[in-house]
C-alpha cells in the first residue's frame, strides 16, 4: 500500500453562516482566475442559479465549481500547469444543513467565512463543528474588513473563543488568517489598520493560503476505484447525472463498473458520459483521477452516498449521514371548495406522492412518512425555512397542495419524551430587550448569554424549543420593528418543555361563499386585520383575518350595501378600506393553529380550517374537550 499525492488539486469548502459573503466570493475567485471571457455576462452572485436562491438571496444547494489558477501562488510551489481549486459553494442557512454536510464529504479542507462587524453567528458555530468533526484544516477569512462597523480584532478572538469551545485540537486551533473584501476581490494577510486593504492587493493571499494549508489529495495507487456519489443533478440530453469525489483509482469513459447500492446489493454499469467541471459549465472528458470531482451519466437511479467501485474488486464506500430532522408538516391535496380552478394544475395524489418521492431522491436530510390517510403524507426537515422551500418549488410546477401546521419530531430517550431546541442569536437595539425577553419566555426559551458591545446594539443566545420558535419570526419583527435580526441552529434535544402558547389571537371565518365586498370590509376592519382584499373569492371556512380577541369569529364578509332610491348626503362611497395584510406561505404556515391548515395553489396562498362548516368545527370542539 503506497500513499501518493496529488499536488496539482485542492478540493475546499466555502462555508459561512447566511449572508456573510461565500457566493460573492467565488465570485471574485473565478473572475481572477481568468475563468470568464472578457466580454462574457455573467450575473452576480453566480452560483445561486436557482430563482427561488436569487429571489430570497440565500444559497440552498451545495454547487461546485472548479478553478484553473495559474498565478503567482501556483507559480512559487512550482505547479507550472497551475492549480485546480475545486469549490463547493454550501448553504448557509442551518435549515439546509444536509447540504454542507454532503459538501464535506466531497473536499480536504474549508474556508470559513466570517462577517468583520456580525462575527460567528449559530450557523458558523453549525459548520465548523461539522468539518472539525471530520479532523480537517480549516482557513479564516474575515470578510467585510471595509465595513465602516467593522470590529476586526474582536471578531478574530470571537473566533478563536469559538473554536475553544467546540473542542478543536491544537494543530486545528493554530489557523491561517485571511482579511478580505469580496466585494473588491481583495485579501491581505497583514490586518488592515483602518479597515482598508491596499489598492494593489487582489485575491492572491488567499490562493497561495488555500494552496499552503488545504491537503493535496491522497490516494493508494494500488487501490481498485472508488468513486463517492455526493450529488444529484439532471440534463435534458443525458438524463440524471451523478456527481462524484474519486478517492482512489481511475474512471474512464465508457468503462465498466459496479455499482454499490445502499441496500448492500451491486449491480454491473456502464459509464456513458463523464464531465468534469470548469468555472461554471461541465465539459466532457476521458478520464479522471483520485481527488477529481467529476458528473458521470448513463445510471438512472443512482442515489446520494453510493459507490461506483472496480468492476472486478468492488468496495464500497461509508454512507452519508446527516443529523436527524427536526421539523414535519403533513403534506397532502387539496381538498378546499375551489380545487382545480388553475388549469393545468396538479391535484391527484398520484401526482404529489410521486413529486416528494423525487424530493427524496437529491435531498439527503428530507424524510417521508406515511399517515393514515391515502391522500396525505408526514414530510419531515430541519426546519420551517427548509420545508417551506419545497412546497414553493411545488406550487411553482403547479401542484395544488393542503399543507398542516408544523409541528416538532419528538424522540423517546430513557423513557421520556424529548423534544428538539435550537439555540437562538438575537441581535437587536437595546431599547427592545424587555419586549424580546418575554415573548421568549413565553416560548420557554432561557438566555444563556448577553453581550453589550457599547453600540447601543445587545446580542443574546437562548436556547429555545424548536416549536417554540413555530411563528417566532413575525412576532420578534413586528415588536422590534423590524430592526432586529434572528438565527438558530439545532442544539440537540431535551425533555418536553410542556405546553406553549404562542398566538394570542383569533381568527376572523368566513361563513359563506362569495366574492368580498368593500361595503364588509369596512364593517369589519375594526374587528381585527384582514388577509383579503375586495373582489376576493372566499368560501365556507376560510380565513379571511386576524381577531384582535383570543376567540374565532364566524363573520360575513361578502355582505352587499343594500340600495335605495333616497340619495344621501354624506359621501359614504368613498370610505376608507385599510389596505389588507398579505402573508406570504412561511408567514401562513407560522399562523396556523392547530385546527387549521394552508391551501396552496399556483396562483394562491389560502389560510382555512381543517373543517371547513361551522356545525363541523363546534362537533370536533366538543369532542376535544371530552
Amino acid at each position: 500500500m503506497a500513499q501518493q499525492t496529488r499536488s496539482d488539486i485542492r478540493n475546499v469548502a466555502i462555508v459561512a453562516h447566511v449572508d456573510h459573503g461565500k457566493t460573492t466570493l467565488v465570485d471574485k475567485m473565478l473572475w481572477q482566475a481568468g475563468a470568464f471571457g472578457e466580454h462574457q455576462h455573467v450575473d452576480e452572485r453566480a452560483m445561486d442559479s436557482g430563482d427561488l436562491e436569487r429571489e430570497k438571496g440565500i444559497t440552498i444547494l451545495a454547487k461546485n465549481t472548479a478553478i484553473h489558477y495559474s498565478g503567482p501562488a501556483a507559480k512559487e510551489a512550482g505547479l507550472d500547469d497551475g492549480l485546480t481549486i475545486n469549490i463547493i459553494d454550501t448553504p448557509g442557512h442551518a435549515d439546509f444543513g444536509g447540504e454542507v454536510e454532503r459538501g464535506l464529504s466531497m473536499v480536504d479542507g474549508v474556508v470559513l467565512l466570517v462577517d468583520a462587524s456580525e462575527g460567528p453567528l449559530p450557523q458558523t458555530r453549525f459548520v465548523l463543528r461539522k468539518a472539525l468533526a471530520a479532523k480537517m484544516p480549516v482557513i479564516l477569512c474575515i470578510n467585510k474588513v471595509d465595513r465602516p462597523d467593522s470590529r476586526i480584532a474582536e471578531v478574530v478572538d470571537e473566533a478563536y473563543e469559538l473554536f475553544m469551545d467546540l473542542d478543536a485540537t491544537e494543530e486545528q486551533i493554530d489557523f491561517p488568517i485571511v482579511y478580505a473584501s469580496a466585494k473588491a476581490g481583495r485579501a491581505s494577510l497583514e490586518r488592515p489598520g483602518n479597515g482598508e486593504l491596499p489598492e494593489d492587493e487582489d485575491l492572491t493571499a488567499l490562493f497561495k493560503t488555500i494552496l499552503e494549508t488545504i491537503p493535496a489529495p491522497t490516494y493508494d495507487d494500488e487501490a481498485p476505484l472508488q468513486a463517492h456519489v455526493t450529488n444529484l443533478d439532471s440534463s435534458n440530453f443525458l438524463g440524471r447525472l451523478a456527481l462524484l469525489r474519486v478517492f482512489n483509482g481511475e474512471i474512464t469513459k465508457g468503462q465498466t463498473v459496479t455499482w454499490c447500492r445502499h441496500d448492500g446489493t451491486q449491480q454491473k454499469v456502464k459509464i456513458t458520459e463523464l464531465l468534469m467541471t470548469e468555472a461554471l459549465e461541465r465539459k466532457p472528458a476521458e478520464k479522471a483521477g483520485p481527488g477529481d470531482i467529476i458528473a458521470v451519466a448513463g445510471i438512472p437511479e443512482i442515489t446520494i452516498g453510493e459507490t461506483l467501485a472496480d468492476a472486478d474488486n468492488p468496495i464500497p464506500l461509508p454512507l452519508i449521514t446527516v443529523d436527524e430532522p427536526a421539523i414535519s408538516m403533513v403534506i397532502g391535496t387539496n381538498t378546499s371548495p375551489m380545487v382545480g380552478r388553475v388549469r393545468g394544475a396538479k391535484v391527484t395524489a398520484r401526482l404529489v406522492k410521486d413529486r416528494l418521492d423525487r424530493e427524496l431522491i437529491g435531498n439527503v436530510s428530507l424524510r417521508i412518512e406515511n399517515t393514515e390517510r391515502p391522500d396525505a403524507w408526514e414530510v419531515q426537515g430541519r426546519g420551517e425555512l427548509a420545508l417551506a422551500i419545497l412546497v414553493e418549488q411545488m406550487r411553482r410546477e403547479g401542484y395544488e397542495l393542503t399543507i398542516g401546521k408544523p409541528q416538532v419530531v419528538t424522540k423517546e430517550i430513557d423513557g421520556k419524551l424529548h423534544e428538539p431546541i435550537e439555540r437562538l442569536t438575537i441581535d437587536t437595539p437595546e431599547e427592545f430587550l424587555g419586549a424580546i425577553t418575554q415573548i421568549l419566555a413565553a416560548r420557554k426559551g432561557r438566555m444563556e448569554q448577553m453581550t453589550n458591545h457599547g453600540t447601543g446594539w445587545i446580542r443574546m443566545e437562548f436556547v429555545v424549543p424548536s416549536r417554540g420558535l413555530i411563528g417566532f419570526r413575525t412576532e420578534f419583527l413586528t415588536e422590534t420593528r423590524g430592526a432586529g435580526i434572528a438565527h438558530h441552529v439545532f442544539d440537540g434535544y431535551e425533555p418536553w418543555f410542556g405546553p406553549i402558547s404562542t398566538r394570542t389571537s383569533g381568527s376572523l371565518v368566513s361563513d359563506r361563499s362569495g366574492a368580498v365586498t368593500a361595503y364588509a370590509m369596512v364593517n369589519l376592519q375594526e374587528r381585527g386585520t384582514l388577509f383579503v382584499e375586495p373582489t376576493t373569492e372566499v368560501y365556507e371556512g376560510m380565513i379571511v383575518g386576524e381577531n384582535s380577541r383570543a376567540d374565532d369569529m364566524d363573520v360575513n364578509i361578502t355582505k352587499e350595501k343594500k340600495l335605495t332610491n333616497v340619495r344621501a348626503s354624506s359621501a359614504d362611497n368613498f370610505e376608507k378600506v385599510v389596505p389588507p395584510r398579505k402573508l406570504s406561505l412561511e408567514q401562513s404556515l407560522e399562523f396556523c393553529r392547530e385546527d387549521e391548515c394552508v391551501e396552496v395553489t399556483p396562483e394562491a396562498v389560502r389560510i382555512r380550517k381543517v373543517h371547513l362548516s361551522a356545525t363541523e368545527r363546534a362537533r370536533a370542539a366538543a369532542r376535544a374537550k371530552r
